[in-house]
């Protein structure tokens, strides 16, 4: 190494803070890593600037390194130079005010159209044959899926409906999530039908012909109404009928199906906002991928030059 500094640093570690050999060898060839960086500016490592620190990081993510590594690299040069700082080698710290990079947010997982289709498909095959005990767990499932898709509602604002949510106009219903936060969102006739055909025969099944509780789908647990974690295990289960990846399907799965379907077909994002209700449109932004696929193949379809 030709900055003594380094080795002044990597023997600091080793005899102060005891650092096992593999890290002071990571420590190494991330500082040599720098000091290459720092041979192209024609100064030595030990005299860089913030700015100069910054374009290094600039570099690392244009050659489109993990944020794990980029961070990891930052930490070993924040490290070498807190130590020059403290060993009065420098008489300022330039890396101190360098943000680490920020882990991406990950893609929500989502299904096809045609996955959706099937899956939908498969519960309407379960409501129309299943007899017994089983039948009208099965009508209340496909009735759950059918709102869901239709609607993009959060897993509790579905289980917690009431009864009484489609009385005012069926064509839109008013649902309260977040922070109590009100919203309405249209009903297509598919999801009508099926909470028609899952109310007609709730109240057949009840006692005294109507059912008395005031939720959609009533339960005798604590809440009143079908628990979340019962919801999940029944839809892993109709996944498996149908051939699906249990792992892959969740309600959360299918609220993140509706919001992509919708925007792939040329739905805004602040709409998408209002349906999903968002209270910052920052967090419908996640889904600004499919726009840019959307965008992406707009061009590849119709731009002369792309052909």
């Amino acid at each position: 190494m030709s900055d003594h500094t380094i080795e002044l640093f990597l023997e600091m570690q080793s005899a102060e803070r005891g650092a096992a050999q593999n890290t002071l060898e990571a420590y190494g060839r991330d500082l040599e890593h720098f000091e290459a960086f720092a041979g192209t500016t024609g100064m030595k490592m030990s005299e860089l600037a913030t700015q100069q620190i910054r374009d290094y990081m600039g570099e690392l993510s244009d050659e489109g390194l993990a944020v794990s590594t980029r961070s990891r690299k930052l930490s070993a040069v924040r490290q070498y130079y807190r130590f020059l700082f403290i060993e009065g080698l420098r008489k300022d710290d330039p890396a101190s005010d360098i943000s680490a990079p920020k882990k991406a947010r990950s893609l929500p997982k989502t299904l096809t159209v045609d996955e959706v289709d099937h899956l939908l498909a498969v519960a309407a095959h379960e409501a129309q044959t299943a007899t017994g005990r089983k039948q009208l767990p099965a009508i209340r499932l496909n009735c759950l899926l059918e709102l869901l898709y239709a609607t993009g509602l959060r897993v509790t604002e579905l289980v917690s409906l009431p009864r009484t949510f489609m009385q005012a106009d069926e064509h839109m219903i008013m649902v309260k999530g977040k922070g109590g936060r009100e919203r309405m969102v249209p009903l297509n006739g598919a999801a009508r039908r099926a909470v028609a055909a899952y109310v007609a025969h709730l109240d057949e099944k009840s006692k005294g012909g109507r059912n008395k509780s005031p939720f959609l789908f009533p339960s005798t647990g604590a809440d009143g109404y079908l628990s979340r974690q019962r919801l999940v295990q029944e839809l892993k289960l109709l996944a498996k009928k149908a051939g699906l990846e249990p792992k892959n399907i969740s309600p959360h799965v299918l609220r993140h199906a509706f919001a992509s379907h919708l925007l792939e077909r040329g739905a805004d994002l602040r709409s998408v906002q209002q349906l999903l209700g968002h209270a910052d449109i920052s967090t419908t932004q996640i889904y600004t991928h499919v726009l840019d696929e959307r965008l992406r193949q707009l061009v590849n379809d119709h731009h002369p030059l792309a052909r």
